[in-house]
């Protein structure tokens, strides 16, 4: 690629990020002693990065309260080692920007620690004083403790769910509170969930990422109030079935109110914890083309006394498997629906796991769109929870995968299907995600008949691929295959349908926006021009794949560049298209979407 190519392409990004909202200013914030460390590439978006500006959104909007306090910014910090005791009452030598992982560089700090202790004060607003007070965590790599003003408040293993903790009974009447937290990982020397990170950094495995990574915040919450919702959305009945789950059910009663523009569509009311069943006649549906959301309030009540409520929203579609032309399919809501998309890994050059802002955030997502992709599989990586509003809002269908771990022995195995659950249990409201991915090309399967039963009965809702590529042993709904460059693909067997779970991976190497070498890609093209055209070729041999296999869906390797590898659309730090042309992209996967859904459906 030339210069002026690179200068080309990096305007047209450029252009796009000040479309998506991002204004680009003229030098990193810098406060309170915090500076970025020197990583090799940065975001435009690491300009808006700050200790008072860092994730302010409220962190769960499909479960909101109005009242909430962060605690994202500077906390102190320190190395441990195990069987320390936790440092009560004392400063700790080095800062950290929460929520970076600490080996990144807008933590501040941007090494590795396999323990660390984690400390600040907070002040408890003063009219919160008579409700209980939560701590939650969206995401800890990888076992957590926390103490509040000393006292053990809980623990939690788990790299990529949240966890929730009531401090009331630890706070003190007067003056700041302390909060220490405890954080241990072992990254690639251990047995638990960890996805691509690895301690040493090469190919397709990336930055480990440890610590605190998703936002902290504290909320204040009545003595009986909502932990949790569940919503499952029934087209067929017009229909929107709802548990709704709290902290002491003695007593109480629950109404569910469904809302379109803030006109109430359909009400209901019920106990906690059975099912209720909302009416949303007429439903519009939600769909890529057309992501309509509807919103939903939540009101608890007791002796016809509100003492809680949360609000929240939901997408009316189905997601399921029919004969079409001869092959089993993918349809959703009730009409088939070829899915093209890229593999997406959540990585960042400056944050890693966490994204900069809530604008980048947003910008993968708009930009795969604007690509003309109607899918994305999100690649052994949980996001944050505003990645999937984000998805729901824009309209995405999403491949959500479980992240990967070695899983060897009982207890790792044990503790797999425990995140495995918790992933499915925390997001199993979003209309966007369609699919569960259990394991990908083998890497530490397992039991995976029993887990693929498990995964259904948690959530009938969606289909479930229990592997993707390699090692295909015949469960769940998906038939799945990698083929590099490819693109190839499996027969639709019996009642599975036929998807390429990963296939491309061209790289195209841009001096001045590559992490380092650039040495990992399937194929190398010299220039832009060359990659389009390459993309489109292999486009159009999915055609003749779709007609003789069936093929539902199709894996494009990958969004961005990642560190060493170079097989992405975009530069790793997002500033540069490396296609010639989006529109290309975009009428080419048009008209292959269009013609499968001219396929008529079989009676």
């Amino acid at each position: 690629m030339s210069l002026q190519s690179v200068r080309t392409l990096r305007v047209l990004v450029a252009g796009w990020l000040l479309l998506a909202g991002l204004g680009i200013g003229p030098g990193m914030a810098q406060d309170s002693g915090w500076q970025p460390g020197n990583a090799p590439l940065m975001t435009a978006w690491a300009e808006e990065v700050s200790p008072t500006n860092i994730h302010p959104e409220y962190p769960r909007p499909q479960m909101a309260r109005s009242d909430w306090l962060s605690l994202n910014g500077l906390w102190q910090l320190a190395p441990a080692a195990e069987g320390d005791a936790p440092p009560v009452g004392v400063d700790l030598p080095e800062t950290i920007l929460v929520p970076f992982p600490v080996e990144s560089a807008l933590s501040g700090v941007m090494r590795h620690e396999p323990r660390l202790w984690y400390r600040r004060l907070f002040d408890v607003p003063r009219d919160w004083d008579d409700q209980r007070l939560l701590l939650h965590f969206g995401a800890v790599d990888w076992e957590t403790r926390v103490y509040v003003n000393g006292v053990p408040v809980g623990e939690h293993r788990g790299g990529y769910d949240a966890f929730t903790f009531d401090i009331t009974e630890a706070l003190v009447a007067n003056g700041p509170q302390e909060l220490i937290v405890s954080v241990y990982d072992p990254t690639d020397t251990g047995q638990q969930p960890r996805g691509k990170q690895v301690l040493r950094p090469e190919g397709i495995f990336y930055s480990p990422n440890s610590g605190i990574w998703q936002s902290v915040w504290l909320e204040p919450v009545p003595e009986t109030y909502v932990t949790g919702l569940e919503l499952t959305p029934d087209i067929d009945n017009q229909m929107l079935r709802v548990t709704v789950a709290a902290s002491d059910e003695a007593g109480t009663t629950v109404a569910v109110a469904a809302l379109d523009g803030g006109k109430t569509v359909g009400a209901a009311e019920g106990k906690m914890s059975e099912v209720i069943v909302v009416p949303v006649p007429k439903p519009k549906l939600w769909s890529p083309d057309q992501p309509f959301l509807y919103d939903l309030e939540v009101t608890l009540r007791r002796d016809g006394q509100t003492i809680d409520r949360v609000t929240s929203y939901f997408g009316m579609r189905s997601i399921g498997l029919a004969e079409v032309d001869g092959f089993t399919r993918i349809v959703l809501n009730g009409q088939i629906s070829f899915q093209i998309g890229p593999l997406d890994q959540g990585y960042w050059p400056d944050g890693l796991y966490t994204a900069p802002t809530d604008a980048a955030l947003r910008f993968d997502i708009e930009i795969a769109k604007r690509f003309g992709f109607n899918m994305i599989r999100k690649h052994v990586k949980v996001e944050p929870e505003r990645w999937y509003y984000w998805a729901d809002k824009l309209g995405v269908l999403v491949w959500q995968d479980m992240p990967s771990g070695n899983n060897i022995g009982a207890e790792a195995q044990q503790q797999f299907a425990a995140e495995l659950e918790q992933m499915i249990a925390e997001r199993r409201n979003h209309p966007s995600i369609i699919m569960w991915v259990i394991f990908n090309e083998a890497w530490g399967q397992h039991n995976t008949g029993a887990l693929t039963a498990r995964v259904k009965a948690l959530d009938p809702s969606r289909l479930v691929n229990s592997a993707s590529g390699w090692t295909n042993t015949g469960d769940g709904d998906i038939n799945d295959v990698h083929v590099y460059v490819g693109p190839g693909g499996l027969p639709a067997a019996g009642n599975r349908a036929s998807v390429l779970g990963e296939y491309g991976g061209l790289g195209l190497r841009t001096p001045g926006y590559m992490w380092g070498a650039g040495n990992y890609a399937y194929e190398w093209v010299p220039d832009s021009d060359t990659l389009t055209g390459r993309y489109l070729e292999l486009l159009d041999r999915l055609s003749g794949i779709i007609t003789n296999t069936g093929l539902s869906a199709a894996v494009y390797t990958e969004l961005t560049d990642i560190e060493n590898e170079v097989n992405g659309l975009l530069t790793y730090d997002r500033r540069v298209v490396k296609v010639a042309s989006f529109e290309a992209l975009a009428e080419a996967h048009q008209r292959l979407i269009q013609s499968v859904a001219a396929l008529s459906m079989s009676p």
